[in-house]
């Protein structure tokens, strides 16, 4: 069983406890963690390329000249993808970006994660984030009290109101319940 020692939300070293086998000594999968970092980015993008077809463009549709006895070549309106001006034949329409992830796989691609992070020594157990009121001075204080630099991720054990509202407005944190 990992051990981990057990910090107060004023800083101070409780404990130590026994942590979960099986999230915190999950075999690291750089593949399945690639792939989910791959999904979430995949699924911020958005696709703003698009161009206009013939039906598209500003214009009458009035057909330019008479089908017969001109000779040239028979057409409709000047806005055909093969005339200047004229609308695009086969021109981006916005592509999708978005992709999917089961439940199982997100949930080994973070337990993957935390694994590598307790190896390195990157996890914090906190005791006593639901006394927080939610305020978002109060969860600076916490953070500060616990010295925590860079991005900072809060896993929840259970959704809490007070800690998202106290959360939610400090731009390097970010929670998640599992």
């Amino acid at each position: 069983m990992p051990q981990a020692d057990l910090v107060t939300i004023t800083g101070t070293k409780s404990q130590k406890i026994s942590l979960p086998k099986e999230i915190f000594s999950y075999p690291v999968n750089p593949t399945l963690v690639a792939q989910s970092v791959r999904v979430n980015l995949g699924n911020q993008r958005r696709a703003h390329a698009t161009a206009k077809t013939r039906g598209e463009v500003a214009g009458s549709g009035r057909k330019i000249w008479q089908q017969k006895g001109t000779g040239r070549a028979r057409h409709g309106d000047r806005y055909a993808p093969i005339f200047v001006g004229g609308g695009v034949a086969h021109g981006p329409r916005g592509a999708n970006y978005a992709r999917k992830l089961s439940k199982p796989m997100t949930k080994k691609a973070l337990f993957s994660v935390l694994s590598d992070k307790f190896k390195t020594g990157d996890v914090l157990i906190v005791k006593g984030l639901e006394e927080i009121k939610p305020k978002t001075k109060e969860m600076a204080k916490v953070v500060e009290k616990l010295a925590l630099k860079g991005k900072i991720l809060f896993v929840l054990p259970q959704a809490l109101n007070n800690v998202m509202k106290a959360a939610r407005n400090i731009s390097n944190l970010t929670l998640t319940v599992v």
